[in-house]
């Protein structure tokens, strides 16, 4: 039987996504085993990120500034605009390191039967994005599912009156996946593969 602090830790790990009981409870085994080199670090980095972590202003990434260092860069393409559903779309693209341009992260997808709708999504800012910025091209990197479809869809009818070419990742992305879960090798065969829509 172990102590309610640590019954409470082992709960609260258990919540993370692809985590259950079983899981949490042999990571928190782990962090008390090895307190110094895993619990204490892991304690600092939680409550630095806690303090210091932003959402960016412009594109809704997480970093330490607003606007986030990919909107601040120079070096990036701010002519191309990658539209992702959420953050860990917008870090498996940056895992690739191929991908030079900008991002919008939409903070979601429509979706009838979860209750998402436009509103809902960081839709409203790209829109007034588009206004602002000299953006050429639109990727929409959004997840090959059915309300992926529907959110590119009704993208695509909002873009209709700019003059933006408009893409799609390609190949490699079978129907029903997200970018997150896809290996590097394939996510830059979609890149690469894109199509205009």
């Amino acid at each position: 039987m172990v102590g309610n602090d640590i019954e409470k830790l082992i709960k609260i790990i258990a919540k993370l996504p692809s985590l259950g009981t079983r899981s949490a409870r042999r990571i928190v085994l782990q962090l008390l085993k090895k307190r110094e080199t895993l619990f204490f670090p892991l304690i600092d980095a939680l409550n630095n990120v806690a303090e210091n972590i932003k959402t960016c202003e412009v594109c809704g990434n997480y970093d330490t500034l607003s606007p986030c260092s990919i909107c601040s860069s120079s070096s990036r393409d701010s002519s191309v605009l990658c539209v992702v559903q959420d953050v860990a779309d917008l870090w498996a693209m940056e895992r690739i390191s191929l991908f030079k341009g900008k991002y919008h992260v939409l903070g979601g997808i429509l979706s009838a039967i979860d209750g998402i709708s436009a509103e809902d999504l960081n839709l409203e800012s790209l829109f007034s994005r588009l206004e602002k910025e000299n953006i050429s091209e639109i990727i929409l990197a959004l997840p090959a599912t059915i309300d992926g479809q529907i959110t590119t869809n009704y993208i695509l009818q909002r873009l209709k009156s700019y003059n933006i070419k408009i893409t799609t990742l390609a190949q490699g992305i079978p129907m029903g996946a997200e970018l997150d879960y896809m290996d590097e090798g394939t996510i830059q065969l979609a890149l690469n593969s894109r199509k205009v829509l």
